[in-house]
């Protein structure tokens, strides 16, 4: 069983503990560019220890193509906003590719004063694996296929759809002939009147 502990007002301490605890990665800069600090998620989206992060120029860190073209907490710094999900990648101790967002903000410190600036980013590499996996399906109404097969069908649909004959699918049970008879009459000028699949058993 898990205890429960009450807690009061949070200490920097417990505000540690959150920030390792965390999936986003997060660090912190000065105004020499500097890291300050190196959260355990960012860590492991980049390969590189805390040890060897803080100290060096952000850039030398992340080389992401931000850093290059339109640095979401370069923008902070100069215009004092923050920036939400500005989307780009990183170049992890690998040497690969790994998309991220992030969303910058300035570090102020208790007195209110500005002490540098502060960066939380999100590995979507599995976001864009499962981008890339759909962009070679083909998809028709909740109809989604990789097969060529399926893929002629999906062509032929709208012309089918255009026509006032009546049409006889065949298949398998689970095949999805019932999804498939509900996209051509979503597809039809019929759309908007009740439609009923019903079955037809072989007599032979």
């Amino acid at each position: 069983m898990i205890k429960k502990k009450m807690l009061g007002p949070l200490t920097e301490d417990t505000t540690k503990i959150i920030l390792e605890s965390i999936s986003d990665g997060v660090f912190t800069i000065d105004y020499n560019w500097e890291i300050t600090s190196f959260n355990r998620a960012a860590e492991a989206i980049t390969g590189i220890s805390r040890k060897d992060a803080i100290g060096r120029h952000c850039w030398e860190v992340f080389r992401s193509n931000m850093c290059e073209e339109d640095c979401a907490l370069k923008r902070t710094m100069e215009e004092g906003r923050p920036f939400i999900n500005s989307s780009g990648y990183i170049i992890n101790s690998e040497k690969k590719k790994t998309p991220i967002t992030a969303s910058t903000s300035l570090l102020i410190d208790k007195n209110g004063d500005v002490i540098g600036g502060i960066e939380t980013f999100r590995d979507h590499s599995l976001v864009e694996q499962l981008r890339k996996e759909l962009s070679t399906k083909f998809k028709v109404e909740d109809i989604i296929s990789s097969s060529n097969a399926m893929k002629k069908i999906f062509n032929i649909l709208p012309q089918v759809s255009d026509s006032d004959s009546s049409v006889l699918i065949e298949g398998e049970t689970g095949t999805g002939k019932e999804l498939l008879a509900r996209a051509l009459h979503n597809m039809s000028h019929r759309k908007k009147k009740a439609v009923y699949c019903h079955k037809l058993r072989r007599t032979s």
